[in-house]
Parts: structure tokens; sequence; C-alpha cells
């Protein structure tokens, strides 16, 4: 008698959507499950909220209090551009969030000898954030029209599978630097947390409460309890006391200064900083980002829909989504919140880690974002989460929204050289080209390209 085939061996069909999802994109948990899994997207979602203005913010000039408050306005932005877009737009489940896209022009504009020559910290972090608010304010017109005009609908008919493989994948490989890097500035809290939710997500599945797979469904919200507590126990027992301050500052529990700077209650509003300023070098080098931005959210709006059971976005559906996205970056731009939107990718690994698609897990996130913007003293509390936990959490779904990148493949012909061709390329080159910009910039403080216009040279040279 045959002995059985392996898994890895037996051949299957090509399949729209994917199995083993408990809930889709209209079908709901229970409300008090509903809410606990909101509550685990707002808190992946801080990561970002807090790593963007950790790392902008002090090259602006500004201190702790400013910092607060860019995160406090970012969460506020980020709740109200998701609701926007899971009730108006592509109605997928996306968390509509910052952007590093958008990181290479900011950078070029605080480094603005315009901004850098003013003598004042807080003069020079107000002058600056009102000089990105202005280049996000008209950048956010190309996302406007291509998305409302439906100029990106007659763009997206021509994305075919094996062209939307490389852009899908590399949504989550393009972010590798933010996975095991930021893991490996402190490793004793990293790599727990990396394995321990390995562990729950994939290897105690099965153990469930009341037919409820507890571990598996909250496996973000157990692991960053645990190793939130024994970071916060290593730092009460002067672990780091005499240690390096990028340790501390990494692996300390108390190092973020998010609390003690924070308001009781803070509500953000247009306008806030002061009334934006146009360059037009800013507008034209923050433009670009926003072309990158769009050609990312497409790749994440594809992957949310077969994350989240549904069916893969019309070609109108998908340009209103991106119009509505155009929206979200003129409100970044009129609240201040120093970056521009995107779908956030690591909170779309979720929904696959979780085996939940359901829309209005994402809206209840999206409240626990305004809610907690607004309650500064609790926010923080949540966003004083080291880095590295965030890292070792990223390391995962990342990687799971590059696999659904990859899953695309199999409604292509892989024996066809072609195909192979246009697959192996756009990787390799997807991953190089960034690198070598990203080495040219860190010898020369500038691109590669040498004009007077310092938003082509993305940064102007010190």
């Amino acid at each position: 008698m045959a002995a059985d085939p392996k898994p890895e061996e037996i051949s299957h069909p090509p399949m729209d959507q994917l199995q083993g999802l408990e809930y889709c994109i209209d079908s709901n948990p229970s409300w008090g499950e509903s809410i606990a899994l909101g509550f685990q997207h707002y808190i992946l979602a801080l990561g970002t909220a807090v790593m963007i203005p950790s790392f902008l913010v002090p090259l602006m000039g500004g201190n702790h209090g400013d910092k607060v408050r860019v995160v406090q306005t970012l969460l506020f932005v980020e709740g109200i551009n998701t609701l926007l877009q899971t009730l108006f737009g592509t109605r997928l489940p996306t968390v509509i969030g910052g952007s590093y896209a958008f990181m290479v022009p900011i950078v070029s504009i605080i480094h603005d000898p315009s901004l850098t020559k003013i003598p004042d910290d807080h003069l020079r972090f107000l002058s600056t954030m009102r000089a990105v608010q202005g280049a996000l304010i008209v950048s956010s017109s190309i996302q406007i029209i291509l998305g409302y005009s439906q100029l990106w609908a007659i763009c997206s008919r021509f994305f075919s599978p094996i062209g939307m493989v490389p852009v899908i994948a590399l949504v989550g490989f393009g972010l590798f630097d933010r996975g095991f890097p930021v893991t490996g500035r402190c490793v004793e809290i990293g790599i727990p947390m990396l394995i321990l939710f390995i562990t729950c997500s994939q290897y105690l599945k099965g153990f469930q409460t009341k037919q409820l797979p507890i571990l598996e469904r909250f496996a973000l919200l157990i692991s960053i309890t645990v190793i939130w507590a024994y970071a916060h126990l290593l730092t009460a027992s002067g672990a780091y006391k005499h240690r390096p301050e990028i340790t501390q500052i990494n692996c300390r529990t108390d190092k973020a200064y998010l609390i003690s700077s924070a308001p009781w209650i803070k509500i953000p509003y247009p306008l806030q900083w002061g009334a934006p300023t146009f360059d037009a070098g800013h507008c034209f080098g923050m433009m670009a980002a926003v072309f990158v931005s769009l050609i990312e959210s497409t790749g994440a709006y594809k992957a949310a829909s077969r994350l989240a059971s549904a069916t893969p976005p019309p070609a109108h559906v998908l340009s209103r989504g991106i119009g509505w996205q155009g929206i979200g970056i003129l409100l970044d731009g009129l609240f201040g919140t120093l970056t521009g939107s995107t779908v956030s990718v690591e909170n779309i690994g979720l929904l696959g880690s979780t085996r939940v698609g359901s829309r209005r897990v994402i809206q209840i996130s999206a409240g626990f974002m305004i809610f907690f913007s607004i309650l500064g003293k609790f926010g923080a509390l949540f966003a004083s989460i080291p880095f590295p936990i965030f890292g070792a959490v990223y390391c995962v779904l990342f990687g799971l929204v590059a696999s659904v990148g990859l899953s695309f493949l199999q409604f292509t012909n892989m024996n066809s050289m072609r195909n192979l061709f246009i697959t192996g390329v756009a990787f390799f080159l997807g991953l190089s080209v960034p690198e070598y910009f990203r080495e040219y910039t860190s010898k020369a403080y500038h691109g590669p390209a040498h004009t007077r216009a310092g938003w082509v040279n993305f940064y102007h040279p010190l």
C-alpha cells in the first residue's frame, strides 16, 4: 500500500480567497471580542505613531512636549482617516496610519538652510512644522485628483496578478529595516517578544476557552503585556542603570518622557501650529512621497481584501479609496501630523494573524485612537512601550503581508520564462535600488542628483 503523500507534496488548485479565516469583512465577532480586537489594533498602530515623531521632532528642535503633541495629533487624525476609509472609501478593514515614505522629503525640509539657521529651537520647530504642513496640503492634490477623477481606476485595470506580486510583497519586504534591526536594539526584550508572539499565534493556537482560540486571537496583547511587564521589571531592578544612553532609550520603560509631558486632556485642531507656509521645492519633494504612498496603498488594499476574505476591490472602488486617502493627507497637513497617511501594513498583517477581517473591529480601533489621543496621559501610558517590542511584532506581520503578495503567484504560469524574468527582476530592483539611495545619502547627506533644486537632490548638502 502506497504511503500517504506529505503535505508539502500535495498540489492545490488556485483559490481566490484564503482558507481558515474565522470572520470575513461583513461578519463580526461578539461585541466584547470586537472591542478587545479593536484595542489590539490600536496598540499595534501606536508603534509607527510614536516612532516617526520620536525621530523627526528632535531634528526639528522640538522638546518632549512637542513630541507628545505630534503623537496625539497623528493618532487623532489616524482615527478620523480610518473611519473615513472604512465608511466611504474602499470600505476594507484597513487602518490608515503614518507613512515612512514621507521621511526623506521631510528630513530634506528639516535640513533646508532657511530653517536650520533659525537660532531659537522652538521657533525652528514651529517654522519647520508649518513648512511640512504646506507641502502636505499641496501634494495631497495628486491622490485627490487621481482618485476622484477615476484616472487611477483606468491605470489599475492594467494590474495583472504577476504585476501585483512584487508590489504587494515589497510592501512587506520593503520595511525590513523596521523589523529585526529595531528588535536588536534591545535583544533581551526583543527576542523574547518575537519568540512569545510566534509561539502564541502559531504553536498554541489550538488552546481554547469557551470555544474561543484566545492565544491565537489575542497573541499580540498577551505577548506585549508579558514582555512589557518584564521590561519594566528590568528597569525597576536597575539592570540598565550604568548602561550607555542609547541602550537605556531602547530598553527602559521610563525613557520615552511621554507620560510626564502629556496633558490630561487635549483636543487636536486644524492649524494648531500656525498658518502653513508654502515652498515650491518642498511641495515637489513631497509629491514624490505621495506617489510612493499611492503605489504602496494600492498593494496594501489588495492584500487587505485577501486577508479579509473579500472580493478584490474593483477599479472604481480602488480609485475612490485613493481619493479618500488624498483627503487624509490633506487633513494631515491641516492638523500638523508631521507625516502623510498610507495604509498601515502591520495592521493588515494582524488581520491574517488573528484570522479576523471584520470591518467593525477596525472601526472600533479608530474609536480608541481618537479617545486616547484626547486623554493624553492614558494614551501616553500605552505609547511608552519600548520600540524593540514593536520591532519583534513587525518581523512577523510584515512577513505575513509579503507572503500574501507571493500567494498571487498561484494565478500565474511560473513555467513561463517571461513571468520568471518579471518576478525576479522586479523583486531584486525593488530591494536593491532603495538600498543604493540609502547608502549614498547616509554618506553624502544628499542624494546622487546634484542640482540647484533641493527637492531633486532629496537632501540639502549640510
